[in-house]
């Protein structure tokens, strides 16, 4: 049997799941222009997909998973919608040495995401707080929340919430 590296398996992931997501050619069943709007990306629309997509994937008992996995497979996701045109970073430093979690430059637009994992009300309650200080930093009023939960009972969807001046979105997987 042939012996596989863990990068030649993550690439075989990739474009797997690109295909399975994007399709093919153009006519994809989720062809990355509809993630494009106008002005930029269409971030709410992007998270509400990878929710239906990572659930058909990983069905309603995922794998328990690290913060830093859930958001590979995030940018897994997103990669393809944003190639050519922009770029995303990954635990960005802030002058005062805080780290964003993902920072997505796409037409001269800055979106800021928050991949977590669910650990309850509080530990949630601080990262809403924590992402609303970030988009203070970046001058951004809109912020995304990607919550992974893996409680039994949980909810798959998207919704927005106001925190001091500021829009979150959250997506919850």
């Amino acid at each position: 049997m042939e012996k596989y590296s863990r990068i030649d398996l993550d690439w075989y992931s990739i474009i797997a799941i690109n295909k399975y997501i994007f399709g093919s050619n153009e006519k994809g069943i989720n062809h990355k222009s509809q993630f494009i709007n106008g002005d930029g990306l269409n971030m709410e629309l992007i998270l509400e997909k990878f929710i239906m997509h990572f659930n058909a994937i990983y069905g309603t008992k995922p794998d328990k998973l690290k913060e830093d996995n859930g958001r590979k497979l995030f940018l897994l996701y997103l990669r393809p919608i944003i190639n050519d045109v922009g770029n995303y970073y990954i635990e960005a430093q802030t002058r005062d040495q805080r780290r964003t979690d993902v920072i997505v430059d796409y037409l001269r637009k800055q979106y800021i995401i928050e991949p977590k994992i669910w650990h309850g009300d509080e530990y949630h309650t601080q990262r809403e707080k924590q992402l609303s200080e970030y988009l203070d930093y970046y001058h951004i009023n809109k912020g995304y929340l990607l919550s992974f939960d893996f409680n039994k009972n949980k909810h798959s969807s998207t919704h927005t919430l106001e925190l001091n001046g500021r829009t979150i979105v959250e997506a919850v997987v």
